[in-house]
């Protein structure tokens, strides 16, 4: 599995980062992740929709990054539980427990750049 840092723009102006759980439908290209409702980067979405990502390597150098926008998906954390619980089986507990206060984001974004090593990168378009 891998982890996924998500970098807004603080209410102040300045860049706030943090990681993420996610899920990434591969058909229609979405990265959904779940925050709790009162959260700051709730705030920092609203004020200024712009994000990046990256994933974090678990091996080697490997990950992918991208920028594009978020917005507050139509779909629930209920609507998602099965792919994120797939991808992390714990998350289970916390849906049950603090379902409700979850809400839902998608990111959309047009290319992402994919690397493999070193020596192995390339700008993909989606």
């Amino acid at each position: 599995m891998l982890d996924n840092t998500l970098a807004t723009v603080g209410t102040d102006g300045i860049p706030n980062v943090r990681i993420v759980n996610y899920y990434f439908n591969p058909e229609n290209n979405i990265v959904y992740f779940a925050t709790f409702k009162n959260n700051e980067k709730v705030k920092e979405m609203k004020q200024n929709q712009n994000v990046a990502f990256t994933t974090i390597p678990k091996k080697e150098n490997e990950h992918i990054k991208a920028r594009g926008t978020a917005i507050k998906s139509k779909q629930t954390i209920f609507d998602l539980a099965d792919c994120f619980c797939e991808k992390i089986p714990d998350y289970r507990e916390t849906i049950e427990y603090g379902g409700k206060s979850l809400i839902v984001y998608e990111i959309h974004f047009e290319t992402a750049t994919v690397t493999l090593d070193l020596s192995n990168s390339k700008t993909l378009k989606l």
